[in-house]
């Protein structure tokens, strides 16, 4: 029944005349509630990197760009009160910048929703975009893939973050933005 909205009258109709039992057969077969399992995915900076170079830090559900991770950081630490950052993502502490910036990867079609768990099933999105899509498919928002992008026309200011980290130690001493300064060495090619 592809009309959710009339399953759930029909489910009120059984209900309305007493039938709890077909109420609840009509429910599980027509508009079953599918729970995800509770899966919890840490990608590695080297790995999250991977993706984000492929996919030309573009986010790929909206065409915008993205900036390296540790960009945003990197403003935070040396300009605290222009570009301020809560380690929980608090909306009143946290810029902007970092939602609607800062990549993420996103499964294409949701593992709760039976995708797979590899990168060919990844693709770079913003915090906005990938909080907005959860476990929704791109049918089910209307939302399409656009074209990875072209790290000679934009490159998520990588070639600046590791040309302003070479300057001095002192920033690639923050644990974070360290991580990604040295998964962004490893994935140089030799």
């Amino acid at each position: 029944m592809e009309n959710r909205a009339n399953a759930i009258k029909i489910i009120c109709e059984a209900l309305s005349s007493g039938d709890i039992a077909g109420a609840s057969d009509i429910a599980h077969r027509h508009y079953p509630c599918l729970v995800p399992p509770t899966t919890i995915r840490k990608f590695t900076e080297t790995q999250a990197f991977r993706v984000f170079v492929r996919d030309g830090f573009i986010d790929r559900y909206s065409g915008k760009q993205l900036l390296f991770p540790p960009v945003l950081r990197l403003l935070s630490v040396m300009l605290p009160d222009a570009f301020p950052f809560h380690r929980n993502w608090k909306m009143n502490k946290t810029h902007p910048a970092y939602w609607e910036l800062f990549p993420t990867l996103d499964h294409i079609v949701p593992i709760a929703r039976g995708g797979p768990d590899h990168e060919d099933n990844l693709v770079s999105t913003s915090m906005l975009r990938n909080s907005a899509k959860a476990n929704w498919t791109l049918e089910e928002l209307g939302w399409s893939i656009h074209p990875p992008g072209d790290m000679t026309q934009w490159d998520g200011m990588l070639v600046w973050f590791m040309e302003f980290a070479k300057k001095g130690d002192e920033i690639i001493k923050d644990k974070y933005i360290g991580r990604w300064y040295r998964a962004a060495l490893s994935s140089r090619p030799k």
